[in-house]
């Protein structure tokens, strides 16, 4: 119950940014192309970090957003909230908690993450070739029960990862359409929450896209695909697939609607179900 009701404080939270946030960002980024933030508190799409940092800051501007985002799988329900803070469109730092508990009464397993990402390159929109963006993930797991007695070769791990995004106006069907490439070096099993390592493989590269195109100024439409290692022999774990809509009724709040098939996750087999996802920036 404890980590139902930070949760739904974090919702509150982000409701209470829209509410009572003054309208704060310049005119310099359009609506909808800053994305929202992953379940690991980056950035971007809903399970893959984009190129942009999170909020709508310019390079005068220091922006916050908090996120709450919770996923309803077949065998079990996962919850992840955390902030950011992005320093003049350059440096975004981030700190978030992701929490997965079993729908038979298992003991939940949580695990923090802080990451930073800097702008390396390119403005997504007006830039004739995509933006580029390095991040790095730090990972550390409460609960290690779990991983321990899977074999993982740690309880603490980071991602590096490089992302590139790039925005066409006036793209697909005379659309705003974004497209992103992430390439991730990781070794964590199941986002880390069951441990880092195995007897399987270590550290590898890893593929992740996401597709969108903009409807209009306050919908979206898209796909994202994140390739998943498989280090343990006891669990297998598969490649994630989501289908989303995503909500922007203003600068200051979004709100995102997934739906995802995660294949295996922790020895249950064809986990799929909603994804709701709620930010809000000041």
């Amino acid at each position: 119950m404890r980590i139902r009701h930070t949760v739904i404080l974090f919702f509150l939270g982000s409701l209470l940014s829209y509410i009572f946030a003054a309208p704060c960002y310049s005119n310099g980024k359009l609506l909808a192309t800053a994305g929202t933030s992953t379940i690991e508190g980056s950035g971007g799409g809903g399970m893959v970090p984009w190129a942009m940092l999170s909020g709508y800051g310019t390079k005068d501007e220091t922006v916050s957003s908090l996120y709450s985002t919770h996923i309803n799988l077949s065998d079990f329900t996962m919850w992840s909230y955390g902030a950011a803070v992005s320093y003049h469109d350059r440096v975004e730092l981030s700190a978030s908690q992701q929490t997965i508990q079993g729908k038979e009464n298992a003991d939940p397993i949580s695990m923090n993450t802080f990451g930073t990402k800097v702008r390396l390159y390119g403005d997504a929109v007006y830039s004739q070739w995509p933006q580029v963006s390095i991040g790095i993930q730090y990972k550390n797991v409460l609960d290690t029960d779990a991983a321990n007695s899977l074999e993982a070769k740690k309880n603490s791990g980071t991602d590096v990862y490089f992302s590139a995004t790039k925005i066409w106006l006036d793209g697909l069907l005379h659309r705003n359409t974004l497209f992103n490439i992430t390439l991730r070096n990781s070794d964590a099993n199941q986002l880390g929450l069951l441990g880092f390592g195995g007897d399987n493989h270590h550290r590898r590269w890893l593929w992740e896209s996401s597709a969108a195109v903009l409807i209009n100024r306050h919908w979206a439409v898209g796909a994202e695909y994140r390739m998943k290692p498989s280090n343990l022999s006891a669990v297998k774990e598969d490649d994630w697939k989501g289908t989303f809509i995503a909500y922007f009724p203003s600068k200051q709040l979004s709100i995102t609607f997934s739906y995802l098939q995660l294949g295996d996750v922790a020895g249950q087999r064809d986990q799929k179900g909603p994804y709701l996802s709620l930010q809000g920036a000041f």
